[in-house]
């Protein structure tokens, strides 16, 4: 008897793998892997090749023309190297895994130590992963450099974890109104209702509520590229990213539907 069961796709019910007549057709197989592996890849599709960076603070910046830009300013350590190609046919799919951020060898675990020995590459804190459309071109334990990847007036999506500001109420997590603060009223800056009595009976799901703010992962799309200043070693971007000073930052090419990404 199988442990195994997948539905069926023609009817509302489970059958057991052991019963299907063998070989399985094609789309069935397909199926039977991706639910017998817990699930298909969903990671999402990079427009190209990034690299990470660490967020320094903020400045105003100069324009040729006297305007000021208000611009994040984005550091490199050492790191941005390959150290592993993922293929369609070793991983099931294609990615560029890219390390950054240099360390001390005692703060890597051995089995972290061994894959980027594996490769040749220097212990690096941090591995993130790029799917990409196509991988020509890149080679194990290769360098990429961001004034080769970008270039001024580029638009970037940016992606880092944001500030966290603990259990707040619903006024600062929520932009909430307050209620009276005189005239003998006792409702200041509580929640209020949460919902109806009898009916529906309780509490409607995606309620807004006081709880955890911040410290969550968010991306900022298109943002422009202002300066790369190579002596610095900094990237200028409009705008404000997410994070405090020193938190790592990923910086890929803008996703642009039907440019530089397919529309499906």
């Amino acid at each position: 008897m199988s442990i195994l069961s997948v539905p069926s796709p023609t009817q509302r019910c489970s059958i057991s793998i052991s019963r299907l007549p063998l070989p399985l057709p094609l789309p069935f197989q397909l199926q039977v892997r991706r639910r017998a592996k817990g699930g298909k890849v969903v990671m999402s599709m990079e427009a190209g090749i990034g690299v990470m960076g660490t967020k320094l603070g903020m400045m105003s910046y100069f324009e040729s023309d006297g305007e000021v830009v208000p611009v994040t300013v984005v550091g490199f350590k050492e790191g941005n190297i390959v150290t592993q190609i993922k293929t369609e046919a070793t991983d099931g799919y294609d990615a560029v895994q890219v390390g950054y951020r240099r360390v001390r060898d005692r703060k890597l675990t051995k089995p972290e130590m061994g894959h980027l020995h594996k490769v040749g590459a220097i212990p690096m804190r941090h591995l993130q992963e790029f799917r990409l459309q196509a991988i020509d071109g890149f080679d194990l334990n290769q360098r990429l450099l961001f004034d080769e990847t970008f270039k001024e007036g580029d638009l970037v999506d940016v992606s880092g974890t944001t500030i966290g500001k603990g259990f707040q109420g619903g006024i600062k997590r929520h932009n909430f109104k307050r209620g009276p603060m005189t005239h003998g009223s006792k409702s200041h800056r509580q929640l209020g209702s949460i919902g109806a009595g009898t009916t529906p009976g309780r509490v409607y799901k995606g309620k807004k509520m006081p709880g955890r703010m911040g410290g969550t992962k968010r991306k900022i799309r298109k943002l422009k590229i202002v300066k790369i200043d190579k002596d610095l070693n900094v990237l200028m971007i409009k705008g404000a990213l997410p994070g405090k000073p020193g938190n790592l930052l990923r910086i890929t090419p803008a996703k642009i539907v039907g440019k530089n990404i397919p529309k499906n």
